[in-house]
């Protein structure tokens, strides 16, 4: 995690970062602890908490890695049901957890079956 307690990735060409809260879902399957981005669909497990938590930061990091480099995040980030704006404040704005329950099978299935807990992190996304 960083510093400032924003949980980052590490990735190129990001001029200007963009903060949000996100939902991070953290439960345990088949002995694995698991921590899940259903706003991104990215995931990261370990045998703690604390294990997660970095695997789920390289994860991150190599999601932002990929797409930017292919060039294809803003194309990912609207499959996953974000609006993407051009000349905003706001130029990029995350589904809501009732949208993500709708089309997100797998948030759906670890919500149905999974004791799990959430907590809204920081997270710093380009721009």
């Amino acid at each position: 995690m960083a510093p400032d307690g924003i949980i980052s990735g590490t990735w190129k060409s990001a001029d200007k970062l963009i903060k949000f809260n996100l939902p991070l879902i953290i439960f345990e399957e088949d002995g694995s602890q698991i921590m899940y981005c259903p706003a991104l669909d990215v995931s990261g497990y370990g045998d703690s908490e604390e294990q997660a938590k970095e695997s789920f930061e390289i994860c991150l990091g190599e999601f932002l890695l990929y797409t930017n480099h292919k060039k294809t995040f803003h194309d990912e980030l609207q499959r996953l049901g974000w609006k993407i704006k051009k000349n905003s404040h706001k130029p990029m704005v995350p589904p809501d957890m009732s949208e993500l329950l709708r089309n997100n099978e797998n948030f759906s299935r670890i919500f149905n079956n999974f004791p799990f807990r959430k907590i809204d992190s920081p997270i710093a996304l380009p721009a």
